[in-house]
């Protein structure tokens, strides 16, 4: 693919993403009807390409975690089917006036929400993406353009042709939906370039693949770097419930952005908390490395380094700090963490509230696992991404967050003196 077939491919996209923002609700949801039914329908010849992708990375010799991400299977694609049928009954929001107000002249002033118009998607190793941020974009009116990883490269394949061909079937363009199928950098490096034609880049994975994609782009990009994500456990927290929600947060599945990476415990919790919990991730494989007062608590655990509160490990490994008061636990956060999601477990409503407040991350809970900082698990449908940047999203972005909104004014022959 060189220079003028990546010009070529934005141009195609952007006319398809114009024809997409001017269709209907009813088109677009025959759409991701037909997305979702073919998908169920080819899932045998897409679980056969990614078992292609699986061989390939086995013989790699790449980590556990990342298998789990590439995979498909059964499960798999019935929750990409569900997902986008979720994604289909979700209220469109293009279209929708969200503030209207009347100026002292008479001019009736509103805003409207309106697609962006084409977004290029690059992401790593989960080619359930392709689905997810397909459905999304076609729900809100604009075109993707898919650059997968060249480990998922068979599976996405197969994916993304299955939902172009749908969308023929509401007579929408294909072209709505393309993959970037070719692992060449100086490939992706162009489409970055296409900053008349592609209107947002939001890019999933390792760091450096975020950081890459930053440095090259000339088009906006949405971006998280890390996932530093924290429990704290309060003085007067239900214990019972700090151990399910904190075992639940780094065990289950250790590594994606929403695990958490540290865990800060209240002084006056961790004698009576620390042990129990810490005999539970040591008994379930998790390394976990302590501050001073963590070591005294529990002897013969590994030493936190300061490097440590820096680092999403992605796997079974914890740091732990005891902390003197809730101020020290915000304070640790927000110097430590990536503003991506933090939780408290108390029973104090001030705390609660507290914490809400001067925590700057994009998710923050209370008595509850960071596991939940999901589109699909927030109601999203699904989501495209997780921004933890402040423009113009924060946070795990669905369909609301792939609009922006336009000025619309109603008049009566209103002139300007």
């Amino acid at each position: 693919m060189n220079k003028n077939d990546v010009t070529d491919r934005a141009h195609r996209a952007k006319q398809a993403g114009l024809t997409l923002g001017a269709a209907g609700t009813a088109k677009k949801d025959r759409a991701l009807q037909n997305m979702a039914d073919r998908l169920m329908d080819q899932r045998t010849v897409i679980m056969e390409a990614n078992a292609v992708d699986m061989d390939k990375a086995r013989k790699q010799g790449v980590p556990a975690a990342f298998l789990d991400r590439l995979v498909i299977t059964e499960k798999t694609i019935a929750s990409m089917v569900d997902s986008i049928r979720e994604v289909r009954a979700l209220r469109d929001p293009v279209g929708e006036i969200t503030r209207a107000w009347t100026r002292p002249n008479g001019l009736l002033v509103g805003r409207m929400r309106i697609p962006l118009g084409v977004i290029l998607m690059i992401y790593e190793a989960r080619p359930n993406v392709t689905a997810d941020a397909s459905a999304l974009c076609i729900k809100s009116g604009n075109a993707v353009i898919l650059k997968g990883g060249s480990e998922a490269i068979h599976s996405n394949r197969a994916i993304a042709g299955v939902l172009s061909d749908a969308l023929k079937g509401a007579d929408l363009p294909s072209e709505a939906i393309q993959l970037i199928d070719t692992p060449d950098k100086d490939v992706l490096y162009e489409f970055l370039k296409q900053d008349e034609l592609i209107d947002l880049v939001i890019p999933r994975g390792g760091e450096g693949l975020i950081r890459a994609v930053a440095e090259h782009s000339r088009i906006p990009v949405l971006k998280h770097y890390k996932g530093i994500c924290h429990i704290f456990v309060d003085a007067d927290a239900d214990l019972s419930m700090a151990d399910s929600v904190c075992f639940n947060a780094k065990v289950q599945r250790p590594g994606v952005c929403n695990a958490m990476e540290t865990l800060l415990v209240h002084k006056d919790s961790a004698a009576e908390f620390l042990p129990g919990m810490i005999d539970r991730y040591t008994k379930a494989g998790v390394e976990i490395r302590g501050c001073e007062r963590t070591q005294k608590i529990v002897p013969g655990i590994q030493p936190a380094s300061e490097q440590d509160w820096f680092t999403e490990y992605l796997d079974l490994i914890l740091s732990v700090r005891v902390v003197d008061s809730i101020d020290q636990a915000i304070e640790h956060i927000n110097k430590y963490g990536s503003h991506h999601t933090d939780s408290i477990i108390t029973k104090n409503v001030e705390h609660s509230m507290r914490f809400f407040r001067e925590v700057d991350s994009s998710t923050v809970l209370v008595n509850a696992s960071t596991r939940f900082s999901d589109g699909f698990q927030l109601g999203l449908g699904a989501e495209i991404g997780i921004s933890t940047s402040k423009l113009h999203a924060f946070g795990p972005m669905g369909l609301e967050e792939l609009t922006a909104q336009k000025f619309v004014i109603m008049g009566n022959g209103q002139i300007r003196e």
